[in-house]
């Protein structure tokens, strides 16, 4: 990140961003895809898995006829949103994109690989933002011809209504790409915070942090686990519980992050409870797989939560 204080007095236009690309139909793909639409962008949603790209437009049309629902958007807003959206598997679709957003797995060599094949697409000014929520981008950027154009773009789940995004600047992106996704951002209708690329950036480290104590007091009996979210729901005004979003993330994406984040930071704050790793094992992965800190497939009000 430049520091010049030329710079800090003269700050970077944004460059304008016309046709924005989406790498992965997924839970945070598809969200993104949407909000991306809904702020007037063209937006090319691409998946490897036809199957994966179908599920993301169907979630992106119950998303938005919810909002229509509540009286949020228009039905011009909606039906707008999702003629701004082409969905494919195709990869050369992206090629007139000003801005990809990679939101695949959270595993560096696929990360790298979907940049280099950005890369030999795109025009040299097309910025790459990864979404990862841990990875360093740096180490992301390492596989680019033009480190200077990789940025993090951080989104929070769900995309459609969480207003963060967490724009994590590596040593070698230009501050003309950071103001870009600032841009990009806040006409999202996104709060964008800057932060340094070191590892779990700042949200992460924080909300990991919170959510690995929250399944040492359910593994030590402190508790159940609905009680522990409620302390943290209307003690502290938290929107939602560690233990019922670690469920909405996936308890394996927690996993890998607080491994990743253990190692790098070698701080046994990170270092993954029993019960993570046994309730990964035994594939109870949370919301998506119906079972998790909470048990999904029931009715709200018959929801068990576990106390050990």
């Amino acid at each position: 990140m430049n520091k010049n204080s030329d710079q800090d007095n003269n700050p970077p236009a944004a460059r304008p961003i016309r046709r924005i690309s989406v790498l992965g139909a997924g839970t945070m793909g598809h969200g993104i895809a949407q909000v991306a639409a809904a702020a007037g962008y063209d937006v090319v949603m691409r998946d490897v898995d036809d199957a994966a790209v179908q599920r993301g437009m169907q979630s992106i049309e119950r998303n938005l006829a919810k909002g229509v629902q509540l009286g949020k958007l228009t039905e011009q807003d909606r039906a707008e949103a999702l003629q701004r959206i082409r969905s494919t598997t195709d990869i050369d679709e992206i090629r007139d994109s000003d801005l990809v957003i990679e939101a695949a797995p959270e595993n560096l060599d696929l990360k790298q690989k979907l940049l280099r094949e950005t890369e030999q697409l795109m025009r040299a000014d097309c910025i790459f933002a990864t979404n990862t929520s841990s990875l360093s981008i740096g180490e992301i950027a390492k596989a680019s011809a033009r480190p200077a154009n990789v940025v993090g773009m951080h989104f929070f789940n769900p995309v459609h209504i969480m207003r963060l995004v967490e724009v994590v600047v590596g040593n070698e992106t230009s501050d003309e790409t950071t103001a870009t996704v600032r841009e990009v951002a806040h006409r999202m209708k996104k709060e964008p915070i800057v932060v340094r690329d070191v590892p779990g950036f700042a949200s992460s480290r924080l909300g990991v942090t919170l959510g690995l104590e929250a399944m040492r007091m359910v593994e030590q009996g402190v508790a159940s686990a609905r009680d522990i979210d409620t302390a943290m729901e209307l003690g502290y005004n938290h929107p939602v519980g560690p233990l019922k979003l670690t469920d909405i993330v996936g308890l394996d994406v927690r996993l890998s992050i607080a491994e990743y984040l253990h190692g790098a930071l070698q701080s046994e704050t990170f270092r993954p409870p029993e019960i993570l790793r046994r309730m990964v094992s035994e594939g109870r992965l949370g919301k998506k797989t119906g079972e998790g800190f909470y048990k999904w497939n029931e009715p709200e009000q018959a929801q068990r939560a576990y106390t050990s």
